[in-house]
């Protein structure tokens, strides 16, 4: 990436509009922009980059702090050989000449003006609009600093000479200026970057940085695009991979900082140097205490107006109860200045001060330069607390602390594999990923296989998962380290669920709970997915029960998200689709009591499938649009493709093919990811090939769910992936009757012994297709009663207009036109609620098809019938014989007798001329 290009980085809609300004001055629009940010923000880059774009002439200034009593002094360097102008209307119009060198080009009056204003006999004031050309662009950077004079007269030169193809873009810090804001007709504001395009500025510098170091880096920074380019630049290359690293102030902040901390008093200096120790948010009581001044008010308050005034603190919220460091780079650079002793000294003495444990251990972490086993066992000890509460990245950093004050080396390896799990709990599965090197690096141990198989395991990785988890299992002796083997039966249990093995889920999750005991967090982690797995050996009634018993046993906390997850989704299949969503949405917060993100994600995505069933759409894409955030930053792609399945079905339904097509890059997964990745994808893929009425789209989709592995992976829990009745509707279509009674079979029998109502209706509706097709209309009209009774009472609106559809469609063959309307009819207007306009379409196509509605007797005999129509209609979209078949519930002789009927009566004699007859008509 070029120079330019990264200094652009952020700023690209900036440009955009100072080009649009550039545009409308070419037209004889005269325009003053202003670019305003702090210093730092790219505003002299984004200048540059205008010019170098810009074809027509440019003219430079700046200002600067010692001349702005200097009057013309930004105009001087502007227009050369400026001398001594008579006054304001003479220097604009001699910077309005800068856009017309001719000045005899054109009339000089303008309605409006009045003696000794420009414009008044001036030549100049009209342009030369008469000729085309780029405009004439004045650029004023550091605008801040120019003087007031040299301002009015670039303001006048816009507002006087209307028609002067000029561009004034004054760049500046501050819009406090009378003359910038009464001015200004384009206002283009700055803003800090990004977290994702931090990420993208480092990588322009060679630097890859993973989701939190940028996050990390972005506050830090405040996303201001110098500082980050200075850290970049001075930072050795290795603290970027490291895990939660002290990030210093760049050079110039530290001299800057140092430069205004000597200019106050001592006493300031004091408070400022104590605000720096304590960190944002302190208490000014605190602040105090620690400088030295007391906790009174008299005095105080004096020394707080002249710290504040320098620009190193800032009171919090709250006012003058909270007093801090102006920014996390004002706080860096502050110790900094202090030095090292000075800044530990300080430390320790706050440690004493503030009640919070975790701020306790950090402030004494940052004071001990050596190894100090007292305070890493500390520091070990607050971090399982803060893990069994859930606050795994507070833990993560607190373990990453106690490893580097451990002076044993397999205690300190074991920490720092501990702080890389917590990392992952934490949700930074791309953090965690990062410091994979250092952990492979480690002596082999059963732990450190463990967390690198559960990172696989979030990765979306089973078959590595399988490995490491496998050699941590043949590594742990159980018996000495009954800890260390009940995690790694519980990263099996994670693997399991992600490979939908239901059975060995629940062996493993028995086997964590006996190695843990009774109150461990292991034991209820494992407690909270083994429902899960009883649901899917056919034990949901156990499942049900076991979960009761657990939330009693664990009423809040981050444990608590687990339960009512693992609740949630084991409702969702049960068809309690109220309990379910109220569950699931308990799942999804993790920040007032704790929790995981991989547990959030796992909710989320199951409440996007419960909204999406029970019609709740536009809710259904908000909660996928808020995961992705969460998604990206986590990097838990085992979570994906479920979470975006329901997004997908929404778009397509609603015939929004470019949301469709962005999704399906969310969604998609292959052989080689896990099957809880597989299925939704195979399902996604399938409805969308359903929806555009391609049978064998939807057999192609589905084909894997055919196969061996499928049967003890997905079909053990009937109606918790709807496949079957696709496949059976799809071979019906596809003419492969027998094949669908055949492959429908033993899905009923299993949704008959333990399937919900949803899933035997599913299957129902789809038998009812089957006996159709064989010409039987009782049992088919049996078969579509019983599915629609049996969703009776149920909240799946979409279900529902999906088995009415199928239902008008069987009556319609049978030739009975009337109920078939009333059950199109049903069809769509619960379709057309949903927003669902791909149906909505097709039950016209179905009503109008019908006849029912048409005014027969009144019919030509060369016009189309209703049925005709819709055949030709479809055959000119270019679909087979078999494709509009399948679309409109005929078989293909009736189509082709159709299609033979329609070529006689239109006079024509292919498909091609038929579709450009009708492309000629409509």
């Amino acid at each position: 990436m070029s120079d330019e290009a990264a200094a652009l980085i952020g700023r690209d809609r900036a440009l955009s509009t100072l080009e649009r300004a550039l545009g409308r001055a070419a037209a004889a629009e005269p325009g003053f922009a202003v670019v305003t940010g702090g210093a730092g923000t790219g505003k002299t880059a984004l200048l540059a980059a205008l010019a170098a774009r810009h074809t027509g002439p440019v003219h430079r200034a700046a200002g600067v702090s010692w001349e702005t009593e200097r009057a013309f002094g930004v105009a001087g360097q502007l227009v050369r050989g400026l001398g001594s102008p008579s006054g304001i209307p003479d220097v604009a119009a001699r910077i309005a000449a800068l856009a017309d060198p001719d000045p005899d080009a054109g009339d000089a009056r303008r309605p409006g003006t009045v003696a000794g204003e420009p414009g008044r006999d001036d030549p100049i004031a009209a342009g030369n609009p008469g000729e085309d050309g780029p405009a004439t662009l004045l650029l004023v950077d550091d605008a801040q600093w120019a003087d007031e004079e040299s301002l009015r007269a670039l303001v006048s030169a816009v507002r006087y000479h209307s028609t002067a193809r000029l561009l004034v873009v004054a760049a500046t810090r501050t819009t406090d200026r009378d003359v910038l804001r009464q001015a200004t007709t384009t206002v283009v504001h700055l803003p800090a970057l990004d977290v994702r395009e931090v990420a993208d500025l480092a990588a322009a510098h060679g630097i890859v940085l993973s989701r939190a170091m940028a996050e990390q880096l972005a506050r830090h920074t405040s996303g201001v695009p110098a500082h980050v380019v200075e850290l970049l630049t001075e930072v050795p290359a290795d603290t970027w991979r490291r895990f939660d690293p002290h990030l210093p102030a760049p050079a110039a902040v530290v001299r800057r900082v140092a430069a205004a901390r000597e200019r106050c008093s001592a006493q300031a200096r004091r408070l400022i140097d104590a605000a720096a120790v304590l960190g944002q948010g302190a208490a000014v009581r605190d602040v105090a205490l620690l400088a030295g001044l007391g906790d009174g008010p008299g005095g105080l308050l004096d020394v707080a107006d002249e710290a504040c005034a320098s620009g190193l603190v800032r009171t919090g919220p709250r006012g003058l109860t909270e007093l801090g460091p102006a920014d996390p780079m004002v706080r860096a650079a502050v110790l900094a200045t202090l030095g090292h002793a000075a800044a530990a000294e300080l430390r320790t003495r706050a440690a004493e001060l503030v009640d919070d444990p975790v701020q306790q251990t950090r402030l004494l972490v940052a004071a001990t330069p050596v190894p100090d086993a007292a305070l890493a066992d500390r520091l070990d000890a607050l971090a399982a607390d803060h893990a069994e509460e859930g606050a795994w990245g507070v833990a993560a950093s607190l373990l990453s602390d106690a490893g580097r004050l451990t002076e044993d080396r397999l205690v300190r390896e074991r920490r720092m594999t501990r702080a890389v799990d917590a990392l992952i709990g934490a949700g930074d599965a791309l953090g965690a990923g990062a410091l994979v090197p250092e952990v492979e690096g480690l002596r082999e141990t059963p732990l450190r296989n463990a967390v690198l198989g559960y990172l696989a395991v979030v990765r979306g990785r089973p078959a590595e998962a399988q490995a490491r988890l496998d050699r941590a299992w043949r590594l742990v002796n159980s018996d000495r380290e009954p800890g260390v083997a009940a995690v790694i039966a519980q990263r099996y249990v994670l693997h399991c669920l992600c490979r939908c093995h239901a059975e060995d889920l629940v062996t493993w999750a028995d086997r964590a709970i006996a190695l843990a005991g009774e109150h461990d967090p292991t034991t209820v982690e494992a407690a909270a997915i083994r429902g899960l797995g009883l649901a899917g050996t056919g034990r949901g009634d156990e499942a049900a029960a076991a979960y009761s018993e657990l939330a009693d046993l664990v009423p809040s906390g981050a444990q608590w998200q687990r339960i009512v997850m693992g609740r949630g989704w084991l409702g969702l299949g049960r068809d309690a689709l109220d309990d379910a969503r109220t569950d699931l949405e308990l799942g999804v917060p993790t920040t007032v009591l704790g929790g995981s993100t991989r547990v959030s994600l796992w909710a989320r995505g199951w409440l996007a499938r419960t909204q999406f069933l029970t019609g709740e759409w536009d809710e259904a894409l908000r909660t996928v649009h808020a995961a992705q955030d969460v998604l990206d930053r986590s990097g838990i792609a085992v979570t994906g493709p479920l979470l975006h399945w329901s997004a997908v079905a929404v778009h397509a339904l609603r015939g929004e093919w470019d949301a469709v097509e962005a999704m399906m890059q969310r969604v998609d997964a292959g052989p080689r990811d896990y099957e809880i990745m597989q299925v939704p994808s195979y399902l996604a893929h399938a409805l969308v090939a359903e929806v555009k009425a391609d049978p064998a789209g939807v057999l192609r989709a589905l084909r894997p769910l055919t196969k061996p592995w499928a049967r003890s992976s997905v079909d053990d829990e009937p109606g918790r992936w709807p496949w079957a009745d696709m496949y059976a509707h799809a071979l019906v279509a596809a003419g492969r009757v027998d094949e669908a009674d055949t492959f429908l079979l033993p899905h009923e029998q299993r949704a008959a012994e333990r399937g919900p109502a949803s899933a035997r209706a599913r299957l129902r509706a789809a038998r009812g297709r089957i006996a159709a097709a064989r010409g039987d209309l009782g049992a088919a009209r049996t078969a579509l009663g019983e599915a629609l009774e049996l969703l009776e009472g149920l909240p799946l609106r979409y279900d529902r207009a999906r088995t009415e559809f199928v239902h008008g469609q069987v009556l319609r063959r049978a030739g009975k036109r009337k109920e078939a309307d009333e059950a199109f009819t049903a069809a769509r207007e619960v379709f057309a609620a949903l927003g669902a306009v791909t149906y909505v379409e097709r039950c016209d196509r179905e009503t109008k098809a019908g006849g029912v509605r048409a005014p027969r007797t009144e019919r030509d005999p060369g016009e189309l019938t209703p049925q005709e129509q819709a055949v030709s209609r479809l055959v000119a979209q270019g679909m087979t014989n078999r494709e509009v078949a399948a679309e409109l519930y005929l078989s293909t002789k009736t189509v082709q007798f159709h299609l033979t009927r329609v070529y006689g009566k239109l006079g024509v004699r292919s498909r091609s001329e038929l579709a450009a007859r009708l492309g000629g008509t409509e």
